[in-house]
């Protein structure tokens, strides 16, 4: 579990199948096994050094993400996991990626992405979205379109200070929504 507060911005030094990314800060207490969120998906690191660690990529994660797309000398989003005595300075993020979004435009003040189609029931003006696992806020939500405010902080501690349209984004849509439309889709079935 995560919260979308960015801690470092890691350098990817290989890509594909096995990732190396080069990174300090959450190396602190990271061992092998642990989880890393990674541009917003939850990765485990198979081998750890000392100005870096490897995580292996399942399919899944290739089509479902943008981990495919990276090179080397990219920079991704790096956050170790919530612990239960740290603050929930975001909102509750699994690092499970739902599908990706292409940037429209972005600036310092505000990125709009266009999402998939079946992503829109999960999207509600003020709530959460986690866009390359930075945890924003809704602006506005119009016909797949969405827009989410950014503070100068957030482009300049996270990766979106590289970004540009047509670049695709990991976006994992709050989970409390998806637990309502589950619930809500079994509760319509049963009344009928």
């Amino acid at each position: 579990m995560f919260t979308g507060i960015v801690e470092e911005l890691g350098l990817v030094e290989i890509a594909g199948r096995r990732l190396e990314i080069g990174c300090e800060k959450v190396l602190g207490d990271m061992s092998l096994g642990s989880s890393i969120a990674v541009n917003g998906v939850c990765l485990t690191a198979v081998e750890i050094r000392e100005d870096g660690f490897s995580a292996d990529l399942a399919q899944e994660t290739l089509d479902r993400s943008n981990l495919g797309d990276l090179k080397p000398g990219d920079t991704v989003n790096l956050e170790r996991p919530l612990s239960l005595e740290s603050r929930l300075s975001g909102h509750l993020v699994q690092g499970h990626v739902d599908a990706t979004a292409v940037i429209e435009s972005i600036s310092h003040t505000e990125l709009v992405v266009r999402v998939p189609a079946e992503l829109d029931r999960f999207l509600v003006y003020k709530g959460s979205i986690c866009i390359d696992g930075i945890s924003l806020t809704i602006a506005s939500v119009t016909d797949g379109v969405v827009r989410v405010a950014i503070i100068p902080h957030t482009h300049q501690a996270t990766n979106l200070s590289r970004r540009k349209p047509g670049d695709r984004v990991n976006i994992e849509c709050d989970m409390i929504a998806k637990h309502v439309e589950k619930l809500l889709s079994k509760t319509s079935i049963h009344r009928d």
